[in-house]
């Protein structure tokens, strides 16, 4: 069996094949005779004397002559015609040892006199090639080279010399600091002179799984470098991942960052050209809600060639190659919607309708060999110095990523488009291949701000700290979640996918941690900065500030741990509000020795304390109480808990919850005729197989064939009900495919509008691919607007053209608005989401249910992918949700009140001394303006808003400071610190 059979067979992308679609879809046939086929290009190549070029092929050796211009002989031959202004027809003559074989007219037109920027660059996967040190060091290395390479070029001609883009910044980072001096100040020379750039990313990042203050704190190393070594970074890169949210815009502007180089890797999986990508012109200007904005390129091929564009076409092969190759690559881009027609790149979709490229000018990303995480190459630099040496145009520089964008900002900045809004990544589904660790990661993004207020408010810079746990965040956000086979286990190479997806998976564990023990840390120092106030008499055993880390006054349950060695367990206590005295009920659960001797022995304190001011904190007294705190009254069984807002029941036959109602509105909130019921469980499997790299590029879903297998959780029973102090709370366990168990439990709190929803599944391993999806049908209209990475999305939001549709990837809230009643449901574990209906997860993504525009279905984690992501999960995982309501309430702000009583729970701090019976630290005067932490540097504010804000920030001791901010937009109040 040949490979030529496989490579038929198969359809694999392989380069000979796609060089060849190029030649034949860029050549027309003018001449067949006696077995003989000739074909001409008219191509974009001028000779510095003020010729075109005319390229000829045939399948024997000829002589080809344009009669009274030029000829040559050959199979393949460069024939040269006074440059025309207009089309002009010559007359070609083929020839071969008998005489003329065959004549025909052709037709030479103008052409494009072409700028091409060849920008030399290593796509750096944290792995996938090799295991994550392994590559790692290699970029070290490739940073060696590239120095030296830039110097041993320095005499070469401007256009000629080696350039290198660092495509991610980290490999730099990490080179400048363990390098000798002498290196590190020949990279810095380099980078001055414009010969080296680090670009403005730290690795290449799945946008939306950070968090909007990580997005900022990644970019924070921009002004370190320009100050230490004196150049400035103005421009990123994002390859491989197809989409990127809108908040990028913002936190790459308020760095000084105005460019940003896209090469998007559909990988099969994608189809931007049926949503609106054929409208995406490029360059492009993308503008964000706040009126920021960047000059963007971006790779446009509908199959993913992405940086791979400068290999295809020969400029790491041989200056012959390109020579063919890149002529034909640019009057493709002139003449067709795509370079490329369907068959190539295992892309079998349809030739989708696009303008050709309009402008002269073209980026041009090229590798040292055509691998990711491939080292420099002097090649590239070789070929630009003989190629204008022998052609006027196109013009070829050697270039780093900033000189493209110089060039067109200079001469098109005002006729580009403006496209605004998100631009939603077709990968975002990877993120649930590894529900349990991104649970740990989003949990982790939430405590780290609330841990950084704790510790500024105490007097205490953690900045560090926040800093490295924020970038172990973000490390495990990178897109490379396995090895090219994930599901093999060798230990180097594409096969060292268990070895890759331990380490990265550990990071995500390591930062929650990390994140876990900066949140404990906090709250001590935080407790201990309190009680080191002045003291008020009280005579109570012991105190609580109980800190709200949200913005607004909320009711809600605080959970403390109140140590034996400070009250004994045997002593009854009371829990006082000190700022009216009031006695607030409260329930305990004892950590008893004799089943917990590995924890600390006392007693966790619930209770629900109202209108805690937003960042800010009321004291709790413990003081001596007459009884021990109540026992939980177990409830019937009938399903049903209650507290003052909501009425829950659960429908144990159905195994869902059958009716939420809104007491205060009147209203039920549960579509009961919805497909799926509410918090249901949806096991999905699919009859494609496993352990097959980038299968996803040869599978097609047009319709529900391919879904092999749809399942519920079945056989609920109640296996706890009952009512405490503080609220009800019922759990119920359930069976069903690709689970061991599934665990729901529901819970109300006296005072408190919310009603909270945790499910934890025993999940089983398996290879097999498959979904788990937990509906939520709401008895509501369409969602109206939902959480992004800085900003909001809505249906009548703008997004990028050829963004993602039928799936989203949310960071918190979504929320249904009707002039009767807003409902806001939040997740925290689980960003992705699908509205309305499941989607097949193969392009082009058909639905597989009638359409519910109220029903959330939240995609809880999945193994559909075949390459990076991990092959398989398992191991019990939590998924935690809310859901609230109110009449007359924005859905912006109701969303983000739903995600903070689920994300920033109260804390409870112990305190030795009483200080004041409450305290409020920053406040603001917008109801759309958020106040996300508390810095060393100040204030951080976000907006909620579709337009510009203006709020007036109130801080204690301080004249309050009026802020602008524009839409969706972010700011720092400096100078904050007590």
């Amino acid at each position: 069996m040949t490979s030529r059979l496989l490579q038929r067979s198969l359809g694999s992308p392989d380069y000979d094949g796609i060089r060849q679609a190029l030649r034949d879809d860029t050549s027309t046939p003018v001449l067949s005779v006696r077995g003989l086929e000739v074909r001409v290009a008219v191509l974009p190549l001028f000779t510095h004397d003020g010729r075109q070029a005319v390229r000829v092929s045939s399948t024997e050796p000829l002589t080809h002559v344009l009669v009274g211009v030029d000829s040559a002989s050959g199979r393949d031959v460069t024939l040269l015609v006074p440059e025309v202004d207009a089309p002009r027809e010559f007359t070609l003559e083929c020839r071969d040892d008998a005489g003329v074989v065959g004549s025909a007219q052709i037709t030479v037109t103008p052409q494009r006199k072409w700028s091409v920027f060849v920008v030399h660059h290593s796509h750096l996967d944290i792995g996938y090639t090799d295991p994550q040190g392994t590559v790692l060091r290699h970029h070290l290395d490739y940073l060696d080279a590239a120095v030296r390479l830039g110097q041993e070029t320095a005499s070469w001609p401007d256009d000629a010399r080696f350039r290198w883009t660092v495509e991610s910044s980290m490999p730099a980072l990490r080179w400048l600091e363990h390098r000798p001096k002498e290196m590190v100040d020949a990279f810095a020379e380099l980078a001055r002179a414009g010969l080296i750039e680090v670009t403005a990313l730290p690795f290449q990042l799945h946008t939306e799984a950070c968090s909007t203050e990580e997005l900022h704190r990644q970019l924070r190393f921009t002004a370190q470098l320009e100050r230490r070594y004196g150049f400035a970074t103005t421009s990123a890169m994002h390859t491989d991942v197809p989409g990127a949210v809108v908040g990028l815009v913002d936190a790459l502007s308020q760095h000084g960052v105005r460019y940003l180089a896209a090469a998007h890797n559909w990988a099969g999986r994608s189809v931007p050209y049926l949503h609106g990508g054929d409208k995406l012109s490029r360059p492009f200007r993308w503008r964000a809600p706040s009126g920021n904005e960047i000059l963007v390129w971006f790779t446009d091929t509908p199959h993913g060639m992405a940086y791979m564009e400068g290999n295809t076409v020969g400029l790491t092969d041989s200056y012959e190659l390109a020579d063919d190759l890149l002529p034909r690559y640019l009057s493709a881009l002139a003449t067709r919607g795509y370079p490329y027609g369907p068959g190539t790149f295992g892309w079998q979709g349809p030739d989708a309708p696009k303008e050709p490229y309009e402008l002269d000018v073209l980026h041009l990303r090229v590798q040292g060999a055509h691998a990711d995480n491939a080292g420099p190459s002097i090649v590239p630099a070789t070929i630009a110095r003989r190629w204008n040496e022998q052609w006027a145009y196109p013009r070829l520089r050697s270039a780093v990523n900033s000189d493209f964008f110089e060039h067109v900002e200079e001469r098109y900045h005002d006729s580009l488009a403006v496209h605004e809004g998100d631009w939603t990544d077709w990968w975002a589904d990877g993120l649930g291949s590894g529900a349990r660790p991104l649970g740990y990661v989003r949990r982790a993004q939430s405590a780290l701000r609330v841990a950084e207020t704790l510790h500024t408010l105490a007097g205490v810079d953690a900045t560090e700290r926040i800093d490295a746990a924020y970038d172990k965040v973000a490390l495990f956000n990178e897109h490379t979640w396995g090895a090219a086979n994930p599901w093999e286990d060798a230990e180097e190479g594409g096969d060292s996918g268990g070895l890759q997806w331990t380490r990265k998976s550990s990071g995500a564990y390591d930062a929650q941690d990390d994140a876990s023990d900066l949140l404990h840390a906090a709250a001590r120092r935080f407790g201990a900065a309190l009680s080191e106030s002045d003291a008020a008499e009280g005579g109570a055993l012991s105190s609580f500030a109980v800190f709200n880390p949200a913005t607004w006054t909320r009711t809600d349950v605080v959970r403390a741990f109140l140590p034996r060695d400070v009250v004994d367990v045997e002593v009854p206590i009371t829990l006082v509000d000190a700022r009216t005295g009031e006695r607030l009920p409260h329930h305990e659960e004892l950590v008893d020795p004799a089943d917990w001797p590995t924890r600390p022995i006392g007693r966790h304190v619930h209770a629900v304390v109202p209108d805690v001011p937003g960042f800010g904190y009321v004291r709790l007294d413990v003081v001596p109480g007459e009884t021990q705190a109540p026992e939980p009254v177990e409830l019937d069984e009938s399903g049903v808990i209650e507290n003052e807002f909501y009425r829950v029941a659960y429908d144990v036959r159905e195994g869902y919850i059958g009716s939420i109602f809104d007491k205060r509105a009147g209203r039920e909130l549960v579509n009961g005729d919805a497909a799926a019921g509410f918090g249901q469980y949806v096991y999905d499997r699919y009859a494609t197989a496993p352990h097959f790299n980038h299968l996803s590029g040869h599978v097609g879903a047009h319709d529900r064939t391919l879904l092999g297998d749809r399942a519920i959780g079945e056989h609920a029973r109640i296996t706890e009900a009952r009512r405490t102090a503080v609220g009800e709370k019922l759990v119920v366990e359930l069976r069903g495919k690709g689970v061991d168990w599934i665990r729901t439990t529901i819970e109300l709190h006296h005072g408190v509008p919310r009603l909270d929803l945790t499910y934890q599944l025993a999940k089983q391993g398996t290879p097999a691919k498959e979904a788990v999806f937990l509906a939520f049908p709401f008895a509501a209209g369409q969602a109206t607007a939902w959480e992004l990475t800085g900003g909001v999305g809505g249906p009548d939001v703008p997004r990028v053209p050829g963004s993602a549709e039928y799936m989203l990837p949310i960071r918190h809230w979504i929320a249904f608005e009707d002039p009767e009643l807003t409902i806001a449901w939040a997740t925290l574990e689980a960003p992705l989401v699908q509205l309305g209906t499941i989607h097949m997860p193969y392009a082009p993504f058909p639905p597989t249910l009638d359409q519910e525009d109220g029903t959330v279905y939240s995609w809880a984690l999945n193994n559909i992918w075949d390459t990076n992501f991990p092959a398989q999960q398992q191991g019990e995982t939590t998924f935690r949700y809310a859901v609230t309501s109110e009449t007359g309430a924005g859905g912006r702000r109701l969303g983000a009140a739903a995600a903070s009583g689920l994300c920033e729970p109260f804390v409870g701090a112990l305190i030795t001394d009483s200080p004041g019976t409450s305290e409020t630290y920053v406040s603001v005067d917008h109801p759309d303006v958020l106040v996300t932490s508390i810095g060393w540097d100040g204030v951080r504010l976000q907006s909620l808003a579709a337009e510009p804000v203006e709020t007036t920030v109130t801080l204690p001791g301080r004249e309050p400071v009026e802020v602008r901010l524009p839409a969706c937009g972010v700011a720092v109040v400096r100078g904050t610190r007590q």
